[in-house]
C-alpha cells in the first residue's frame, strides 16, 4: 500500500488519517519529539521528526501533509521542511467540486481537505489551508494560505480569507459581491456559530450574531 506522511500527533492528525485511508493510503505520522510520540495511542506507525530524512532514504517517493490545526504551528513546520520534504493535499473522496475546480485546488500543496466539503467554483486556494467536515465554499472566493475553516462553516460567495485565519465550527461568512469581497484579514479567529457581516480585521476576535469584534 502507498504511504503518506502526516506531521502532527493529536487529532487533526488522526482526522487527516482518517482521510489517507479513504484514499487507499497508509498514513505514517510525524511526532515533534519523543514525549509526543509516547503520549501517541492510536493505531499506526509513528515517528519522530528527526526521523524523517532517515525514512526517507527506504521511501523516497513519500509525500506529506501537515495534520496540524493550529495556523501558526503548521506555518512553522511547513517552513522548516519546505526544503526536505515534498508536500502533497489530502482530499476526502466525498468532497465536491464544481466545474475545473479540483483542477485548481490540485495546483496547491499541504491542502486537506475532509469528508463532505463542497467547493464551488472561482475559488483560489492557499497552500497549507484546512477544511473540516462539510465546510461549503461558494463561488469566486479567495483563501489563503494557512487558513483553517472548521467542520460546518459556510463561506459565502465573494469572500477573502486572508492568511492565518481561522473560522470556527458552524460560523458563517456572508457573501461580498464583485466589486468588493468581504474579508476575514490577516489571523483574524471567527468563533463558532458567529455570523459575520461586515469585515474583521487582522487578529482580532469575533464572536456572535451578528459577529462583532470582542478581543
Amino acid at each position: 500500500m502507498n504511504r503518506v506522511g502526516i506531521f502532527g500527533a493529536s487529532g487533526m492528525a488522526r482526522e487527516a488519517g482518517d482521510i489517507a485511508w479513504a484514499l487507499g493510503l497508509e498514513p505514517v505520522y510525524v511526532a515533534r519529539d519523543e514525549s509526543e510520540r509516547d503520549t501517541w495511542g492510536y493505531p499506526g506507525a509513528i515517528i519522530l521528526e528527526s526521523e524523517v530524512e532517515r525514512y526517507l532514504q527506504q521511501d523516497p517517493e513519500l509525500r506529506f501533509v501537515i495534520g496540524i490545526g493550529e495556523n501558526r504551528i503548521r506555518r512553522k513546520v511547513a517552513e522548516r521542511f519546505a526544503d526536505r520534504v515534498r508536500f502533497t493535499n489530502l482530499v476526502h473522496p466525498s468532497a465536491t467540486f464544481g466545474r475545473d475546480q479540483k483542477s485548481r485546488l490540485d495546483q496547491c500543496q499541504g491542502v486537506i481537505v475532509a469528508a463532505g466539503a463542497r467547493f464551488t467554483s472561482g475559488i483560489t486556494v492557499g497552500d497549507f489551508s484546512i477544511f473540516n467536515q462539510n465546510v461549503t465554499v461558494a463561488h469566486d472566493c479567495i483563501i489563503d494560505e494557512y487558513v483553517h475553516v472548521a467542520p460546518g462553516a459556510n463561506i459565502s460567495g465573494n469572500v477573502h480569507l486572508k492568511a492565518g485565519c481561522w473560522v470556527g465550527a458552524g460560523a458563517v461568512i456572508n457573501q461580498g459581491d464583485n466589486h468588493r469581497k468581504l474579508t476575514v484579514h490577516e489571523g483574524a479567529l471567527v468563533g463558532s456559530g458567529a455570523v459575520v457581516i461586515r469585515d474583521c480585521e487582522p487578529d482580532g476576535v469575533y464572536a456572535g450574531v451578528p459577529a462583532k469584534r470582542i478581543k
